[in-house]
């Protein structure tokens, strides 16, 4: 309760002196027992650590309580960036800009502001900075890795035609507001902690 992150079972296990196997067991068995019995809040393993979060049907007071009706959202062409470093990643600002069609060197220093985005070394070739998402964004979307991130496939022709067409930005575009439904829904469920997928 009083840490700001999610906590690795391998911390918990360090302060409490027991086996790490121990305190996994238990951590499963106190989520499970706040879920059966309907609690105002769950224990939910997000970002390689435990966190609580206020359960969904309860997001409205909370939004209510934490924010005093004030919320910042990210705005479309952030939400569009984020998408954009999150399945590309790590990737330059000006690969950014060109999957997107304008330029996003505000948008990015905004979400590194955040803390979502983060630089992640350098392009060998080029110098060029790159980025990546952070565990805040993991934390914030409810996601426990990047391999749960939604498939875009569905959404997206093949890629080599889509580059050499120049249409990516938008395509991706497209696949992010289709799909903005489901990660902002999962977004705004798990995230009522400090309210929505916003900072």
């Amino acid at each position: 309760m009083v840490a700001d992150e999610p906590v690795p079972e391998a911390r918990l296990a360090a302060v409490l002196d027991a086996p790490r196997g121990v305190v996994g067991v238990a951590l499963r068995a106190l989520s499970a027992e706040y879920a059966a019995q309907g609690r105002g809040f769950d224990l939910r393993l997000v970002a390689g650590g435990w966190r609580f979060y206020s359960r969904p049907e309860c997001a409205a007071a909370v939004d209510r309580f934490v924010l005093d009706g004030q919320q910042a959202r990210l705005t479309q062409a952030a939400l569009e960036t984020l998408a954009v470093v999150a399945y590309r990643q790590p990737v330059s600002r000006g690969r950014v800009s060109a999957v997107r069609g304008v330029n996003c060197d505000g948008v990015m220093r905004t979400l590194v502001q955040r803390g979502l985005v983060e630089e992640a070394g350098s392009e060998p070739e080029t110098g060029a900075i790159l980025y990546r998402t952070t565990n805040h964004f993991l934390e914030r979307m409810g996601l426990r890795g990047l391999d749960e991130l939604p498939e875009l496939a569905p959404f997206l022709p093949e890629v080599d035609d889509v580059e050499a067409e120049s249409l990516e930005g938008t395509v991706i575009a497209e696949a992010v507001a289709a799909a903005q439904d489901g990660p902002n829904q999962a977004a705004d469920q798990t995230d009522t902690t400090y309210g929505h997928f916003d900072a």
